[in-house]
């Protein structure tokens, strides 16, 4: 009877526990954007992503060179106001003053420049309604 070669096993074990902490990195600390609200913005800098509600005045085109420009404030109307140059597609139909949004794009200068928006549906977001 032949024995069989424990390095063999030694090897698959080895390829496999490098495989395992690849995927454990990647999906903990791989490409993920931190998501602030506009008062969280300062002191952050480069690609981040920002949750808060529209503010106006909207002005602008997104296809344009200037782009659309809008501000930004927390959810809860509090802290202050942070610019948005948005660039891309046309803004989803539910983009209005007073929606609550995320963009994503690079901070700098007190401004964000975004190439990514999302307007939250609030239907979504409040609390089931209780049957009289």
């Amino acid at each position: 009877m032949a024995t069989r070669n424990p390095a063999r096993l030694i090897v698959a074990l080895a390829v496999a526990a490098v495989l395992a902490v690849f995927l454990l990195y990647t999906a903990v600390a791989g490409h993920s954007t931190p998501t602030y609200t506009p008062s969280q913005l300062a002191g952050h800098a480069g690609s981040l992503a920002v949750v808060g509600k529209v503010v106006g005045p909207v002005a602008g085109d997104s296809h344009s060179s200037t782009g659309l420009r809008f501000g930004m404030r927390n959810i809860d109307g509090k802290g202050h106001v942070v610019s948005i140059v948005y660039r891309g597609d046309n803004p989803p139909p539910l983009f209005k003053v007073g929606r609550d949004v995320v963009v994503s794009g690079t901070y700098a200068n007190g401004r964000v420049s975004s190439s990514s928006l999302i307007t939250k549906c609030p239907s979504k977001y409040q609390a089931a309604k209780t049957p009289s």
